[in-house]
């Protein structure tokens, strides 16, 4: 299993390995009996389209029930739409089986609190504890829990993201849902705000044959295609399980994800006449420069969804997410909300009245170069940051930052790679710390 987050088994977005290899159905199993024995009573669980997703969440449903909690199948679902269901009902926890953008072989499990949030890293750390002690509540041959299928979780999500938008007038939009579980939200939630919208990739494919799940740039051009020969207003793709959104303008333009958060802040601060906006260390300076030149204020956190909707609620944020499509509309759901993204930037161009691109041209440019290398030895590489750059700031890895620019240097929590993100005024200086970055890596860890 990948290391990292909360410890040797839980990531930074819960647990994820290569399916029936390293996430194995003994696993989801013990998983489920760990759910069931911190947080007794009734538990919510869903799953992507992903083909191993059925087994896993078979598995984890048996674990719960072992302990004597009830189990609601909500059936396939994208994680927001888990967690609003969770956060709207009276269940005591959910668990969303996924593995988000990853590639197709991989799946995960991860826990959510009754609000809808996703578990903190310390409930994580507990969750660890209590899976590694393998001490769970074992119900009673009479007291097993049930199986309660519930077909309204999506419904609940579609009305809830309609109901949260109101347009003036009417729009094209081109989705890619990538045959994840979006297929089964976006575009209904497009056609009941009135929108003309072409679909690609909306039947769901658990071994997403058009593209991997994590919807980058180099794999999105079918809809900057379609976007043109649509004539639409914006295209928007998701990952596996559409608790990410990534944009491309009127002109087939891909936006960058750090450009659409600014974005988005800049509009939700002025919305609220200022405000906290809640973002990662990794995220661009673009997005900074927007909160603060609308009057809002921006507070940095460590990478990790869990951990910016945690700081989100300490500091009752107005805005808030991640510079990978990852945004948090905390009004509907402190969460990360793929679907919400879509019907925000339709009010958005509809309050301004403005086109995507013109928006676009008034956040501060920057650029911003992204990779990533092997990482096996990632305990090895924090300590090696430490000693190589002792002024960098280390919530998170390392960022150092320079008069004209930055680099962050940190391991996925996720999959065995560290990252490496480097951003400047222009290109040439992104490059340049770029390989700085990556030349620290390799010396580190050689």
């Amino acid at each position: 299993m990948r290391a990292g987050g909360a410890g040797e088994l839980f990531g930074t977005n819960g647990v994820r390995g290569i399916a029936n290899s390293e996430l194995t159905a003994e696993m989801a199993l013990n998983l489920g009996r760990t759910i069931g024995t911190l947080r007794q009573g009734k538990i919510a669980i869903a799953c992507d389209t992903r083909i191993s997703s059925s087994m896993l969440k078979s598995a984890v449903s048996s674990g719960i029930m072992s302990t004597g909690s009830d189990v609601v199948d909500v059936g396939i679902a994208p994680t927001p739409a888990l967690q609003f269901y969770v956060k709207e009902t009276d269940c005591s926890a959910g668990v969303i089986v996924t593995a988000s953008h990853n590639p197709r072989e991989y799946n995960g499990i991860k826990f959510v609190q009754e609000n809808g949030v996703e578990f903190y890293r310390e409930m994580d750390e507990e969750s660890e504890r209590v899976y590694m002690s393998k001490k769970f509540k074992i119900a009673a041959w009479n007291e097993v829990g049930q199986l309660y299928p519930d077909s309204s979780g999506l419904r609940k999500y579609i009305d809830a993201v309609v109901n949260s938008v109101e347009l003036d007038r009417t729009y094209r939009v081109a989705v890619d849902c990538g045959n994840g579980a979006g297929c089964f939200t976006t575009p209904e939630i497009l056609k009941e705000l009135g929108c003309d919208v072409y679909g690609i990739n909306c039947n769901p494919d658990g071994r997403f044959p058009a593209r991997n799940p994590e919807p980058v740039e180099a794999s999105l051009d079918l809809l900057k295609k379609a976007v043109v020969d649509f004539k639409a207003d914006f295209g928007v793709a998701h990952d596996g399980d559409a608790d990410r959104a990534v944009f491309v303008d009127e002109n087939g333009n891909f936006v960058n994800e750090d450009v659409m958060l600014a974005l988005m802040a800049k509009h939700y601060v002025e919305k609220k006449g200022g405000g906290v906006v809640v973002t990662p260390v990794s995220s661009s300076k673009c997005v900074e420069d927007a909160v603060k030149m609308a009057g809002g204020e921006i507070v940095y956190t460590a990478v990790g969804s869990p951990v910016v909707a945690k700081v989100m609620i300490e500091k009752n944020a107005v805005f808030g997410g991640e510079g990978n499509g990852g945004l948090i509309f905390p009004q509907h759901l402190v969460a990360r909300d793929g679907g919400m993204s879509v019907a925000k930037v339709l009010e958005l161009l509809d309050e301004t009245g403005k086109r995507l691109s013109e928006l676009v041209a008034e956040i501060p440019r920057y650029h911003i170069v992204k990779g990533k290398v092997e990482c096996r030895e990632k305990k090895k590489l924090l300590e090696g940051l430490k000693g190589e750059f002792p002024e960098a700031n280390h919530i998170d890895g390392a960022r150092i930052d320079f008069e004209d620019g930055w680099v962050l240097i940190r391991p996925s929590g996720t999959e065995p790679i560290a990252r490496v993100y480097a951003e400047a005024k222009t290109e040439e200086r992104a490059k340049e710390l770029y390989e700085l970055g990556i030349k620290a890596i390799k010396k580190i860890l050689s």
